[in-house]
């Protein structure tokens, strides 16, 4: 999900595991979730403390792309592939972050240029340049 503001600002948050890689709020469904909309709200206030009342919007783009090495632990052993659906959130202004700092050491608000060339997942990258204005 990427999170931005009226003056185009991008929020990217850099995770504590691999060291320098920066992204925007991801996450995974839990068992109990069928709906990711569900799965994007939870992860949003969890990653940044943000959720009451914002307007969390469907991009209508999914990617489907092989789960890396990296990060097979976290899934169930026939479970190859990662589906992601892509949300964005357009804050009025730059919100008071409270990170989870057991996913994140930092966060900075960077235009959008910036954030996209920061991100190390190509599908964040995609998500941001394609926001709207």
């Amino acid at each position: 999900m990427v999170v931005y503001t009226a003056t185009d600002e991008v929020l990217t948050l850099r995770r504590c595991q691999p060291p320098d890689f920066w992204q925007s709020v991801t996450g995974s469904l839990r068992w109990d979730e069928v709906n990711p909309l569900d799965a994007a709200r939870r992860e949003l206030f969890e990653e940044t403390g943000l959720g009451e009342g914002l307007d969390i919007v469907n991009c209508s783009v999914v990617n489907c792309f092989p789960i890396l090495p990296a990060w097979r632990h976290r899934y169930a052993p026939d479970v190859l592939e990662n589906i992601e659906h892509v949300f964005r959130v357009r804050l009025p202004e730059r919100y008071p972050i409270v990170l989870n700092l057991a996913e994140h050491t930092e966060y900075a608000w960077l235009p959008r240029a910036t954030a996209a060339a920061r991100m190390t997942s190509w599908t964040n990258r995609d998500a941001i340049l394609a926001l709207p204005p």
